[in-house]
């Protein structure tokens, strides 16, 4: 192997995604060789685990074996850890104890950390994001942002990279991230190498927009920056007027826009689509309501109940009970 030649290890962490995982490996296979013979000539990879030996299972409960531990694993033939994060942001975070020695050897080494999905926030969790900016998927944005303040998180990206810390939101987006790493070192001929048995028509750059994460697609502009903007200041204490601005419209303007395709106002579809972040996050963690209503910026926990109630038919509670 030529010393162009990237090594990754590869963590995945109990209750990763198998998407993201089973993407990034198998853009390696497909760039690491000259035929579909997943030798690792032009670049490697091992799986790592605390415990060499052990199996770590997916959220969908498919289980990955994890042949070598810290302690055994050669670390200069690698220059990533691609850490693969829990389903659940909570749970990633609340490993950084079990997994801090291991993350602070790789630093050690120089290798750069790589996190994948909500790997971020085991590494968020451990301090090794300090003075970084991290990629955080949509979904998780407002979470991480109310967990971890003084971090630099940025959701409208697919990967990240600065400096030995390198971020992924998740999902397909890790396929992306592995092509840009191999360009780095393999050439980019080689890094696109099995695109098309992958069936991937072609790489997306870190900035690039989701059409399917626009509510309503192909509607009016206005609208789709609205949406975007609603996400995008979940938490923030922005009024509907200040909104508007953003948007480029007047208030009235705004609210026709949203009667026209919603039958509800701005402020009441904004309103939507915070409850429906609370409910999702009552089905997918622990956390106090207080918790997750000061991540949709709602202080007041008796006037979210009454909203949540009259949306869902139930109290927060009662819809936590059912999963």
């Amino acid at each position: 192997m030529s010393q162009a030649d990237a090594g990754f290890l590869l963590l995945p962490l109990p209750g990763f995604a198998l998407l993201p995982f089973g993407g990034f490996l198998d853009k390696l296979r497909f760039s690491s060789d000259d035929e579909d013979l997943s030798q690792q000539r032009d670049c490697r990879w091992q799986i790592l685990g605390n415990e060499a030996g052990a199996r770590v299972a997916a959220s969908c409960g498919v289980e990955i074996h994890t042949p070598v531990s810290a302690t055994e694993v050669d670390w200069s033939r690698y220059q990533y850890l691609v850490i693969f994060g829990a389903r659940e942001a909570g749970q990633s975070a609340a490993m950084a104890a079990e997994y801090r020695t291991l993350l602070r050897r790789a630093v050690q080494q120089g290798l750069s950390l790589v996190s994948i999905d909500n790997a971020c926030f085991l590494l968020a969790e451990a301090g090794l994001l300090k003075g970084y900016r991290v990629a955080v998927h949509w979904r998780h944005a407002q979470e991480f942002t109310t967990r971890f303040p003084d971090i630099d998180m940025r959701c409208d990206q697919l990967y990240l990279l600065d400096g030995q810390r390198i971020s992924c939101a998740g999902g397909s987006a890790a396929i992306d991230l592995a092509t840009e790493l191999l360009s780095r070192h393999c050439g980019r001929q080689k890094a696109l190498k099995g695109l098309a048995d992958m069936l991937v028509d072609e790489t997306r750059e870190t900035h690039h927009r989701l059409k399917s994460l626009q509510a309503v697609p192909h509607t009016d502009r206005h609208i789709n920056r609205a949406l975007a903007l609603m996400r995008q200041y979940l938490g923030q204490p922005m009024t509907v007027n200040q909104l508007a601005s953003q948007v480029g419209i007047g208030r009235r303007q705004l609210d026709r826009l949203f009667m026209q395709h919603f039958n509800q106002t701005a402020r009441a579809y904004w309103q939507e689509i915070r409850l429906k972040h609370i409910a999702w996050r009552l089905r997918h963690s622990h956390h106090a309501l207080s918790h997750l209503a000061e991540e949709v910026g709602m202080s007041d926990v008796s006037h979210l109940c009454k909203a949540f109630k009259h949306h869902f038919g139930q109290t927060p509670r009662q819809y936590r009970c059912q999963f």
